[in-house]
């Protein structure tokens, strides 16, 4: 089952993989077709009520295949409002055709008729609420009818992401929906039909810049709305954590802190005027130092601990305490890995090892990335936390569900792109669910790198990566 914006997201991913939605469009049309086929005979009367986006855009492509019906397709609004250009381009091949199309401008003059069968393709996944007006009249007119009423991938006025059904939502008789069932589908009590439209397995398998739609910022929101990071780690290094937390504020975070050793501390804030410092006494994390911490982490929406930590035995011990107490979101790299499977914690983890990290933490892994697959995912399963195992193809997986990343090359093997990594991992953790956090960050920083490298060759060093960051993740049409 998927909700509307995770079809969304797949459709948006297909057209990364070469498959358009201009073709998804015309296998969607299709597929309704068939089923008006398998409802009506030819020459009963079939009255396609279309909507202005992609949902009527289905059915304007269904009405080319339904020459041997008394067909009538009625668009609700001005054709100029329509709101892709593939719908727009299937009405205008209808005008061209000269199939009998009406615009519907004005609900008080809409007279359905009283057709054998209705296709209802006024909304589709995107829409919640209530019916509004002109498709509230015409979802009344629809159900008090005699004739079968057909949906294109859901009745109009099912909420596709909750599965609620408005009041005065349209009453479907049957139910055509495209490439796996939506919530609320199986409680309609009515037959409904998943079409295959031509969707590749690997649109769901590869993130791809569809994914990048799960992002999105409220133009009216205020500084802390976006996301709060706190980054421990530094001691025995100073580079990493100040990585992570530039790339955190670069990812979208509003605020990000580093908590570090006042040994370092001063070292650490000289790499940017943007770091704000939490310093604790001491030249590395120690347990004494816990109680501060996890006090101060409990204030933010994401924890990214490991990087420049080292692997002194207090310092792991700390992570240990520090893990152990905490129940928030955590992103957790380089030593910090080590302790990851002995402790018992509340937080949800995401972990970005890579594959010599992985073994070091109990895992497996495989020289082919589909044989990684099962591993990490079984791993994933046993340790009850979501991994980001970097790699040629990173694969990330909570132990249910998985998805493998492409991004990235060999110039990224350069140390510091890690560190890079859990800071754009913990602000997107902060907006996100971990996996899908995990899932965009291992898109982003690959692709980030695959761009440094197309403008300058090999021989990229983490730094180069951070102006990039928000580029690639908010600026969508530079991805296209």
């Amino acid at each position: 089952m998927l909700t509307g914006s995770e079809m969304g997201v797949v459709d948006e991913n297909a057209e990364a993989l070469g498959v358009p939605r201009k073709q998804l469009m015309e296998s969607s049309g299709h597929a309704v077709a068939r089923a008006v086929r398998g409802l009506s005979d030819a020459g009963d009367s079939v009255t396609i009520v279309a909507g202005r986006g992609n949902n009527g855009g289905d059915a304007l492509v269904t009405a080319r295949f339904l020459d041997d019906f008394d067909l009538r397709v009625l668009l609700l609004g001005r054709a100029e409002t329509i709101t892709t250009d593939i719908s727009r381009e299937n009405w205008e091949a209808l005008q061209r055709a000269e199939y009998p199309t009406e615009t519907v401008t004005d609900s008080a003059t809409l007279d359905l008729g009283d057709p054998d069968l209705f296709v209802d393709a006024m909304l589709g996944t995107g829409i919640a609420g209530d019916l509004r007006e002109p498709e509230a009249t015409a979802a009344a007119a629809m159900n008090e009818g005699d004739a079968t009423v057909l949906s294109v991938d859901v009745p109009s006025g099912l909420d596709a992401e909750t599965g609620r059904l408005a009041e005065n939502a349209v009453r479907a008789d049957h139910v055509v929906t495209f490439h796996d069932t939506k919530p609320g589908l199986p409680d309609l009590d009515v037959p409904v039909t998943v079409a295959d439209i031509g969707i590749p397995d690997a649109a769901e398998l590869f993130v791809e810049r569809g994914d990048l739609s799960r992002l999105e910022r409220d133009p009216a929101s205020h500084k802390g709305d976006n996301g709060e990071v706190l980054v421990v780690g530094g001691g025995p290094y100073t580079g990493a954590p100040a990585l992570s937390a530039q790339a955190a504020l670069r990812g979208g975070a509003d605020l990000v802190r580093v908590a570090c050793p006042a040994a370092v501390a001063r070292e650490i804030q000289g790499y940017s005027e943007n770091l704000i410092l939490r310093p604790y006494d001491g030249e590395c994390l120690a347990p004494a130092h816990v109680d501060r911490l996890a006090d101060l982490a409990a204030a933010h929406d994401t924890l990214v601990l490991g990087p420049g930590l080292g692997d002194a035995d207090a310092t792991l011990d700390a992570v240990r305490e520090l893990l152990s107490a905490f129940d928030g979101t955590a992103v957790v790299d380089a030593d910090a890995l080590s302790v990851v499977p002995e402790v018992e914690t509340e937080a949800d983890l995401i972990c970005t090892p890579h594959q010599g990290e992985l073994v070091g933490m109990g895992g497996e892994t495989a020289d082919d990335w589909r044989d990684r697959i099962d591993l990490v995912e079984s791993f994933a399963a046993e340790i009850g936390q979501t991994l980001l195992v970097k790699g040629p193809y990173d694969v990330v997986s909570d132990g249910e569900r998985t998805r493998v990343g492409r991004t990235g090359n060999p110039g990224m093997t350069v140390g510091g792109t890690g560190d890079v990594l859990a800071g754009v991992t913990g602000a997107l953790a902060c907006v996100q669910d971990p996996f899908d956090a995990a899932a965009i960050a291992a898109y982003a920083v690959g692709r980030v790198g695959d761009r440094v490298v197309d403008d300058n060759g090999y021989g990229l060093v983490a730094t180069d990566l951070l102006d990039e960051i928000p580029r690639v993740l908010w600026q969508r049409d530079a991805e296209e």
